[in-house]
Order: structure tokens, then sequence, then C-alpha cells
């Protein structure tokens, strides 16, 4: 009998077939370990999903804390021994470590140096694991192999034992991790064989700083796979054998066991910032019959499908890896602080409730942040492209932090303030999300919050930042007052940092115009718009330079503006002089295009030879004292500014180097050397980069714009947030040719170096055609709008 097989059984076979075909991994380009010298607290922590509250890594140096609240602390690739496996990792928010130990037991983590000193371990990084969702080490001292990996609020930890008579696991709640500051109160204590629970407190440096009657308190509930034999508890160096619960600080507990050669024990514990019971609740609801590979895979399989809405192509596997680390380090940065019955931690341990939510689509989280200062030329601009759901958290969250305590919060920990830049952007980022569509929230009373941040300053709350916004107010600008031993002077009079004051509050009432003209509030946009030119005020048209002014209007003297910190915060007067992204013409305008751009151009061609930063040098502050400093927030825009002054080749040009030279793909050459990666800023820049899209303006227009640069890849899929797709094609693109040449978009010639964002969002495809000489007359007819 002769086969019968007609074309549609054909069509059908060959479609089963090419849905047979897996997709390229994404997740796989991940190296979470780039950039893993003097990193920050919540940098380093793979096992993970994007956006959870339980953020698991390893730690080397965590329980050392840092004198200064915010420094380098956690895991350091130049650091050889592990003294545990934290849970919390957050800005502000550090606590419950666990570490799989043998023989003698040892309750203290010991010194850094010296690993006989207490129970941490040596390891071999050539036996570490590090990936998206996942890590694994062999820990030498004890030849146990430790695993990690998570769910949103639970936490995974299998760890296998060699044969041992004296196997532990120890849980060290009651001391300090990370940036969490001194623990005030801390308790642990087994419900039963396999059951435990707990809470942690903690003061941390900023919470202490800006919002002293707050503080920071960590909830967790634990199953064990296996009952220990015994369980002793201690609190510093006391060990008791014949308890089985510890209070205050230095808590913790030792479950003993009697281990065969490779047997594994499971931890799972659920995390909250709000009580036990939702710790309980959490985990209940998320790990309930979940096996740790099982979560594992689900874990690995979520971050797999949120790296993988936007794809690239190309034949450079390095680049391939700064993008997707980039964008890992875009979606881990921030966490949720919400329990899944949308219970919150409110001011001082206290619990709100979310209300109920309006948009499925975007379903908004409570979430914890770092400033939002900068946060408008990356992560804000990654969110409104894919991720919009993590825009509206953020706006929800600071508008319920309005409700409940009167203002934004520019930095929040379970609602407490803990900015440490004396500034507050959430207006502009609010501003920013209204202008491009994301409107799941109440929009009169967003509105409400955003003018009273700008124009409100009686009884304003220390940790809300502009302390100075009187002093904006009433002279146009903010006066600056000299230093009397004190780092940050701010006040009703005036600021210490009253240059970048300047700039950022005339950035931001630009910002907040723009929402009042399209909610119909004519008066508030004209008393706005005027504030918006504050920058015109210490302007220096001898110099061309900002140049802060005293109360009087003079200048200060002695003006060196190569000198940081004096006038201007984490920056210099050459650095901030380009720090008018509401009216880049008119900042050209008054410096003269030709100084303008042969001024610009000069500034990266000096900064190119220390990396577009502080050169090799290990430190967040490494590039303070140069004209350009990419490892810090306020440079993020120039590089585009070029669109602006008329030669679009040379954003171009500098764009792409940047992210050629400043970024790595090696532990300690990251994000620049030492770098200050705030929570995945300097990963979304890198990754909007390379897509060849950017806004110097942060979406604040009324029509907000995006402008193009030099796309570095042969090809790019974006599932856009609204669920269209984009594609982005480069021809003859290669390392020399980043230079555009000509641009379609769906077909139809691009002659501006720019669209308007709602245009591009229509999906379709952007076409690019490269080289390696500029076209000097594309892009040029008609710059990106500017007006006021």
């Amino acid at each position: 009998m002769k086969n019968k097989f007609s074309p549609g059984v054909a069509l059908l076979a060959i479609l089963l077939a090419s849905c047979s075909v897996k997709r390229e991994s994404v997740s796989k380009y991940v190296d979470p370990n780039i950039g893993t010298a003097h990193s920050r607290w919540f940098f380093y922590t793979p096992a993970a999903v994007p956006y959870g509250m339980a953020k698991l890594a390893p730690s080397t140096n965590g329980h050392y804390g840092n004198a200064s609240g915010w420094e380098a602390v956690g895991y350091d690739t130049r650091q050889n021994s592990i003294e545990g496996f934290v849970h919390f990792h957050e800005w502000q928010v550090g606590g419950v470590s666990y570490m799989p130990t043998t023989g003698t037991l040892k309750v203290k983590p010991g010194d850094l140096e010296g690993t006989n000193t207490g129970y941490r371990s040596k390891f071999d990084r050539k036996n570490q694991v590090a990936e998206p969702g996942y890590y694994k080490v062999l820990l030498d001292d004890y030849n146990i192999t430790a695993e990690l990996t998570a769910t949103k609020r639970v936490g995974f930890q299998r760890y296998t034992f060699p044969k041992n008579e004296l196997s532990h696991i120890i849980l060290d709640i009651g001391n300090k991790q990370g940036e969490s500051g001194e623990v005030t109160n801390a308790s642990i204590k087994m419900l039963d064989e396999t059951h435990f629970e707990g809470y942690v407190s903690t003061y941390p440096k900023y919470v202490k700083l800006y919002d002293p009657e707050g503080k920071v308190d960590m909830f967790f509930y634990g199953e064990i796979s296996k009952k220990p034999a015994t369980v002793f508890s201690f609190a510093g160096d006391s060990v008791n054998e014949n308890s089985t619960s510890a209070t205050g600080k230095g808590a913790g507990l030792v479950l003993n066991y009697q281990t065969t050669d490779n047997e594994t024990i499971e931890v799972k514990t659920g995390l909250s910032y709000t009580s036990i019971a939702n710790a309980k609740n959490n985990f209940t609801t998320e790990s309930t019959g979940l096996s740790f590979d099982q979560a594992k895979a689900q874990a690995q399989q979520t971050w797999e499908q949120q790296l993988g809405k936007i794809t690239v192509e190309g034949t450079d596997e390095q680049n391939k890896t700064k993008f997707y680390t980039g964008l890992f380090h875009a979606l881990l940065g921030r966490g949720i602080a919400s329990d899944v019955n949308g219970a919150y931690p409110k001011h001082g341990g206290q619990t709100g409730q979310l209300p109920a939510q309006t948009d499925k689509n975007l379903k908004a989280e409570f979430i914890n942040t770092d400033a939002i200062w900068g946060g408008f030329w990356n992560i804000t601009q990654l969110w409104s492209l894919s991720y919009p759901e993590w825009y509206g958290s953020f706006v929800n969250t600071q508008l319920q932090l309005y409700k409940d305590k009167g203002w934004f919060g520019d930095g929040i920990a379970n609602s407490e303030y803990v900015s440490g830049v004396g500034t507050n952007f959430v207006g502009l980022a609010v501003a920013g999300a209204y202008n491009v569509g994301i409107r799941n929230y109440d929009v009169n009373l967003a509105y409400e919050a955003v003018k009273g941040n700008e124009f409100n300053y009686k009884n304003r709350a220390v940790g809300s930042g502009k302390m100075d916004t009187k002093a904006f107010i009433d002279h146009g600008y903010v006066p600056f007052i000299d230093q009397t031993g004190r780092d940050f002077v701010t006040d009703s009079t005036g600021s210490n940092f009253s240059g970048s004051h300047t700039l950022e509050y005339s950035y931001s009432a630009f910002a907040a115009a723009q929402m009042a003209k399209a909610m119909g509030k004519t008066d508030d946009y004209d008393k706005l718009i005027k504030y918006s030119n504050g920058w015109r005020e210490i302007f220096n048209p001898q110099n061309k330079l900002m140049q802060p002014k005293r109360a009087n209007g003079s200048f200060i003297e002695k003006f060196d503006p190569y000198q940081p910190w004096r006038g201007f915060q984490e920056g210099n007067a050459v650095q901030y002089t380009f720090y008018v992204p509401q009216n880049p013409a008119g900042l050209i305008d008054a410096i003269g295009k030709d100084n303008f751009n042969k001024r610009l151009d000069s500034i990266f061609t000096v900064s190119e030879k220390l990396g577009f930063g502080g050169g090799k040098t290990i430190d967040a502050f490494a590039g303070i004292n140069s004209i350009y400093n990419h490892g810090n927030q306020p440079n993020l825009h120039i590089s585009w500014l070029f669109n602006f002054s008329g030669k679009p080749w040379l954003t171009q040009k500098w764009t792409r180097l940047i992210g050629q030279e400043f970024y790595g793909t090696e532990p300690i050459h990251g994000y620049g050397y030492g770098q200050d990666e705030d929570q995945g800023q300097l990963g979304s820049w890198y990754v909007m980069n390379a897509l060849g899209l950017f806004d110097v303006k942060g979406f604040t227009d009324l029509r907000p714009i995006i402008e193009l640069g030099s796309p570095l890849f042969d090809k790019a899929t974006i599932v856009l947030g609204n669920q269209k797709t984009l594609t982005i094609e480069t021809k003859n693109n290669s390392k020399d040719n980043v230079y555009i040449q000509s641009a379609e978009f769906n077909g139809t010639p691009l002659d501006n170096c720019w669209l308007y964002r709602d245009e591009l969002m229509k999906g379709g495809k952007l076409i690019f055609t490269m080289g390696n000489q500029p076209n000097t007359a594309w892009g040029t007819k008609t710059p990106p709008p500017s007006a006021q």
C-alpha cells in the first residue's frame, strides 16, 4: 500500500518541525560575576527572580557592614571565603543568613582573612556557578556543596554534605548584613521538628539620618527537609545546647545532624516585611509542594521569558554578554516589598493594605527602591519600552507613600525615607510615566503629588529631600551655602550643592509643567515653565559654565570648575554644565553651537583615555574629578546631546565607544572599575544604548520622543509594553561601521535622528544602513524638539 501524503499534511509537518526548533537561550549570556569588585550590597544576587523579595546570594564580607552606610559590601570577587548565604538584599535592607558547616561548632562568621576564626569557608571560583535564578558553590573547608534558588518571596537552599558526625546548619539571624545597619532586635524559634519562624529588626544608617522614627523589619517562616538530631541556640559567643529559641541581638539557631556521604538537606524560607503570618502565607502560596529543582526550573524559565522580551542577533558574543547582563541587573535591581495578599510595610513597623487592582495587565506591587536620581536616563526608559508593569509599580508605590506620609521618597526601604542624595526626582519620573501612557493609578492624586514635590516646603519631611525648595522658589535658583564641617548643608536658605540642585529642580519643574499642560492646568504650567529656566540664573556668560551663586546674586569666588562637591553633588561644574536636558537648544545657544560641539567632543576625546570614567581606579567615585564620568548619574545623557547640536554622527561615535570601553565582561571591569551600579541603572543604559534608542528628556515632553543612536546588533526584536513588536535591523554593521548612512521606518525613509515615541510604539521595522565614515547630511535637517 502506498502512502498518501497530501500538501496539507506536508505543510502541517513543516509547521510542527519549526515549532520543535528551540529558540536560543538568552539567559546563557548573563554573567552575574561581571562587576563584582567593590560592588554594592544589592548587586550580586543571582538566586532570585525578576524584582523578587527573596534575593539569595553568598556573602564574603556582609557582616562587616560599612561605616558610611552605602559603600561596597556583601560579595567581592577579590575575596576568597564565604561567610553565609543571605536572603534579603535591598538598598538599606539585609538579613537572615544561613551557613552549612561540619566539625567543631563555631557561631560567628569570623575574620575575612582568617577563616579559622569563625564558621566562614574558603572557596575556589572554578567550583562556583552563578546563573539567573541559581547559584552553586563548593565550600572547601567543609566539602559541602551549597545551592540557592528562589520564587518571588521564598528562598530555597540545598546543601549536599559529606559523611560527618558533626554537620550543622547555622541560622544566623541577629547580626547586621550589608547596608542594614545594627540589629536592634531579633528572634528565632523552632515550631516543631522541621519548622521555624522569626524576625529581625534593623536601624540602617540612612533611616537614622532621614527617617529617624522608622525601622526595617524582616520576617521569615522556614521548613527543613530533615529533622535535626539536636538544636542549639546562640547569642553572640554564648551557645545554649538545651534551647530551641533565641532572642535579641546576635540571636541564632544551630541545627545539628549526622550526615551520610552526599546527603542533601533542603531549607525553604518564606519572607515578608510585614509579619510572620504573612511570611508563612507567602511560603504556603508560593512553595507548597515545590522542590528545589522545580523552583530552580521555574525561576530560570521566568528569567528566560523576561530577558527574552528583547532578543538580539549578531556574531559578537561579548556584546551579547554585556547586553543581557545589563538587562539582568535592570530586572534584578529593585524588589517587591508587598505580600501575596497585598499587605505592605508602612512607616515605623506598621502594616498597610494595597488598594484593589484596577488594571490586571499592570498589577502594581509595592517595591523597595534606591533613589531614582538619574533613573530617567536608563531604567524608566527600559521600563517604558518593554516592562511597563514595573514603571507602574514604582509610581503606585510612591503614591501610596504620598498618601501615607504626605511626601514622595526618592529612595525608600519599607516605606522609610532613605534617599542618599537629598533631592527628589520622583515627580519627574511620575510625569514621565503619565506622558508615555502608564496611568494605572489616580492621575489627579498623582498630579497633586507631583506639583507638591516642586512647590511645597512647609513641614517638609527631611527624608523627602529638596529641603531648599523655598530658596529655589524665592530666588529662581538655589543660593550657595558654604560647608561648615558637614557634607550636606541644605535648608530653606540654600545648599552647598546649590549648582546641581538648581539644575535638577529646573529639570523637574519642566516635567511637572508638561504634566500640567497635558491635564489642562494652564496657570500651573505657566508658573512651572518659568522655574524650568532656573539654569539660566547660574550660567556664567563669561566662562560659559554653570557657576553657583550666592543669595546676593554674585557668582562664588575662587571657582574651580574641576573641583567636585563644591556646589555640585557627586560631580563638578564641567560635568554639570551640560545638565539642561529639558532645553538642549537653549544651552547650545547660550554656549554657542560651534563652541558647544568642540567642547563636548573634546571632553569625550580626553575621557576615552580614562575609559570614560576614573580609569582603572577601583572606587565608586573614581571619576568624580574627571570631565566626564559615566560611572555616575549626572553625565548619562550628554553623549546624546550632539543630536540637538547638528552633529548626530558624534552621538553615534561616542555612544558606541562608551559601550565598548566603559562596560566590560570581567569581574573587576564590569561597569567601569569599582562601579556605582544603582540597582540596574548602568545596565539599563547599556541596553537602551545598544538598541540605539534614548531620550535626553527622560520622556518628560508633552509628546515624548526617541532619539536614534548607533544600534549595536545586526538585529534586535523587542516585545513592546503594548505587546506589539519592534524590529531594529542594521545593514553593513561592524565594530568600525558605527555611523548611520541612512534609515527607514516601516518602509519610509527617516531624515531625522529622532521619532515621536508614540509612532515607534506602534511597532514595525526600523532599518539602519551603517558605514565607517560619518554621513554629515543625515539627521541634521530638523533637530529633536526643544521647545519651552
